[in-house]
């Protein structure tokens, strides 16, 4: 029984080791996007290629945060926020988080090249440089590069937002990849700045103690303020691209349906994020982060529900 008890113990760890309600929204983004494809393009999905896309964008958005958590965890252990995470609180040893990582990484680009054997040669092909290439932003230009370094770490660190759509997308169709699907990507890319500044407004004497530059611990309150205003409201217009994209024959790819809830969802967007300026305050901010993750899910569904409707 003290054996189970162990074992779970350990699994619990490497789970929270992963940041899980991270990549809970990623998958279900690549889980829109293949959704999304399939019904405009009227493309089927096997079951085996929707297992190897949803294990493995899970596998490669945990592998990037244990490998972030692994090089972040020397100012981990002193920021008040993150102190008690798995590895700065000696539950994990360092090379254990690095191997287990590094594990994941390599399931996660192993199930993505292995989607050329159930959907198409390309879909793999595709796949897996997305797999690739947000790996690398993610660890190795955001929080190995940049995070320590420039207080644009978010802005040119947030490309590996959007891989998981690109993959879930490619997993579908290769068709509309590089207009519907860049777009859906951009949402995630445009959402990240504004979601992680709007966290370290409201955390920002923990960054401040480490002397990490994110943009909104370094500026005054009131400029921060504006800054997740102006990123919010790009955000918002950004999000309404999908309603002007068009089909080879000239039909609308999404109805109003999606409009009508990015119109809705920004707007309320835009009151939090005008709140922030009115008041640049922890709880304000705090409201606005809060928010964000299911603003994002929302235009997914929309986006779903939408191109069922077709």
């Amino acid at each position: 029984m003290m054996q189970k008890t162990q074992t779970g113990v350990r699994i619990r760890t490497y789970y929270e080791l992963t940041k899980p309600k991270i990549w809970y929204l990623l998958v279900f983004t690549a889980f829109g996007a293949t959704i999304t494809a399939a019904n405009i393009y009227d493309v089927p999905v096997s079951a085996a290629t929707w297992a190897l896309m949803l294990f493995g964008v899970a596998a490669g958005s945990a592998s990037a945060n244990t490998l972030t958590n692994y090089h972040d965890r020397d100012i981990d252990a002193i920021m008040e926020r993150t102190k008690g995470r798995p590895i700065p609180s000696g539950r994990i040893t360092p090379p254990k988080a690095r191997d287990f990582g590094l594990v994941l990484a390599a399931i996660s680009l192993t199930c993505a090249f292995a989607i050329s054997y159930t959907a198409g040669f390309w879909n793999g092909v595709w796949a897996g440089i997305f797999m690739a290439f947000g790996l690398v932003n993610n660890v190795v230009i955001y929080s190995i590069t940049l995070k320590r370094r420039s207080r644009a770490n978010i802005i040119l660190g947030g490309f590996c937002g959007g891989a998981p759509v690109m993959i879930g997308y490619a997993a579908a169709t290769l068709q509309g990849l590089w207009d519907l699907g860049l777009i859906m990507a951009g949402l995630v890319f445009i959402w990240i700045p504004m979601h992680i500044w709007a966290l370290t407004l409201h955390f920002k004497d923990d960054y401040n103690r480490v002397n990490v530059p994110m943009l909104t611990a370094v500026q005054s309150e009131k400029t921060s303020a504006r800054v997740i205003a102006i990123s919010t409201l790009v955000m918002v217009l950004f999000s309404v691209g999908p309603f002007f994209l068009t089909t080879s024959t000239g039909e609308p790819i999404m109805r109003d349906i999606y409009l009508y809830t990015a119109v809705a969802s920004g707007a309320l967007m835009l009151v939090l994020a005008f709140w922030v300026i009115a008041k640049p305050t922890e709880k304000a901010s705090w409201a606005l982060f809060k928010f964000s993750s299911p603003y994002l899910a929302v235009l997914f569904i929309a986006l779903m529900v939408d191109s069922a409707l077709r």
